[in-house]
């Protein structure tokens, strides 16, 4: 079965969950995204996701991932270890090319790029073409006083006339086709006509260059550039057997997707610097140590750590953070609450891990919950920062709220890092903690948003 054929089976399937996979984050298993080959085609979502019932919200699902993975996602993270012994490969495959392309087709009624060529007509109403009037119009001559002046009746007027010759909307439909061979399954069960004759994709580059520099309309300008992305892509690529979109270090997108719901822009002075005083040259300052991300709110300060560990999934302790992290976080708190002077009352240390709230051992109800803490043996631990605790989060949600900054996020994960510290001093090896959740209500957070 070649590609075209494997995705045309997913095409067809009327049970998409089937070519859909939650990853372990298992060595082997941590691939986040889509892979077409010549017998199927599979899309992988990260640990703690859970999938939809419904087809229609599975495709919408898809489509987000693909835009998180974009936004996430650099060229260095896009790369593929096929095997132990083979060198990563770069996962380069434009996919919101095809996505914009397909998108541009809907978004004009399931129709291909067409241009218009000027046509000229004599009426009496229109836009007036005078130069084109005053050659091939005859008009009336009116004498007033010894003056004459001349009256038209009828005039040359521009038109348009839709050209679907030109090769420009060939390059489309051939394009069209081409990202419905890859993606229209995503969207609708069927596939558009065969393209007919046209440029070769060289050629089809040159032209379109030519309409990028020719072309103010935002809308046009966006669908040649997918058009391009796509061309160049068919150029270069030295086999259609396959072909991969995304990362085995969804860790980093997990780190971003944190940062950008929760995080502080400016987190710079948060970071313990070190350097290296040498006896010859100049001293040498190191990189500091850099906290996944500094999240303040209603005046505190908290320092959280994503770690997209699989113990939300598992269970086992092993697949918590180790003691060196558990160490750096303390490093966090002691250099914040000296350097800058932060009381206890109002500094925390958080582990941020993924898991499924609709699927967990932990019991745990609501989109973020604690699972424990985690302390040094070498320290008293009376104060909060000493204490990390231990904060698993739903994936989908997370990867559905992350824009803004939201507020109603910040509320429940604060007090989700805060509920286990009112309980009082550290447990006893004898006494383990429960999991505990927090469920969000709008009208609690009212009266702490307003405090703020």
């Amino acid at each position: 079965m070649d590609l075209d054929s494997a995705l045309h089976t997913a095409l067809k399937d009327e049970d998409i969950t089937k070519h859909c996979i939650v990853n372990t984050n298992e060595d082997g298993d941590r691939f986040v995204g889509i892979k077409a080959d010549s017998d199927n085609v599979m899309v992988y979502f990260p640990i703690g996701y859970q999938l939809p019932k419904t087809d229609a919200e599975i495709r919408t699902d898809i489509k987000h991932l693909i835009q998180v993975l974009s936004e996430f996602t650099t060229k260095k993270d896009r790369l593929l270890t096929l095997n132990k012994f083979a060198a990563p490969q770069t996962v380069d495959f434009p996919i919101n090319a095809y996505k914009g392309v397909i998108e541009y087709y809907f978004s004009i009624g399931g129709k291909y790029y067409v241009e218009v060529d000027p046509t000229y007509k004599t009426s009496a109403t229109g836009k007036q073409d005078w130069s084109r009037t005053v050659k091939n119009q005859v008009p009336l001559i009116q004498k007033k006083c010894n003056v004459s002046s001349f009256i038209y009746t009828e005039f040359t007027v521009r038109a348009t006339t839709p050209n679907d010759t030109k090769q420009i909307t060939q390059i489309n439909r051939f394009c069209v086709y081409e990202a419905f061979k890859k993606l229209g399954w995503l969207y609708v069960p069927y596939m558009p006509e065969q393209p007919g004759p046209h440029p070769d994709v060289k050629t089809s580059i040159a032209i379109i260059n030519g309409r990028l520099g020719n072309t103010n309309d935002d809308k046009k300008r966006a669908l040649f550039q997918s058009m391009k992305n796509m061309l160049e892509y068919m150029d270069e690529k030295t086999s259609d057997k396959q072909f991969y979109f995304g990362t085995d270090d969804f860790d980093h997108v997990w780190e971003k997707l944190i940062d950008r719901a929760f995080g502080e822009k400016n987190k710079d002075k948060y970071f313990p610097r070190t350097r290296w005083l040498l006896d010859c040259g100049k001293y040498k300052e190191k990189r500091p140590l850099l906290p996944d991300t500094v999240m303040i709110y209603n005046d505190k300060i908290y320092v959280l750590d994503a770690k997209c560990y699989r113990y939300g999934r598992t269970g086992n302790p092993d697949h918590l953070p180790n003691g060196s992290s558990i160490n750096k976080q303390i490093t966090y708190g002691e250099y914040i609450e000296r350097i800058h002077g932060i009381n206890n009352d109002s500094l925390f240390n958080a582990f941020i891990m993924p898991y499924n709230m609709a699927e967990n051992f932990l019991g745990l109800t609501d989109t973020v919950g604690n699972i424990g803490e985690a302390v040094g043996d070498w320290r008293k631990n009376k104060k909060n920062y000493e204490r990390i605790q231990g904060i698993v989060m739903d994936t989908r949600y997370l990867m559905y709220h992350y824009t803004g900054n939201p507020m109603k996020e910040k509320v429940a994960l604060a007090d989700c890092i805060e509920a286990v510290l009112r309980r009082g001093p550290v447990p006893t090896p004898t006494g383990m903690a429960q999991p505990v959740a927090y469920e969000f209500n709008p009208q609690d957070d009212l009266s702490i948003v307003a405090e703020k």
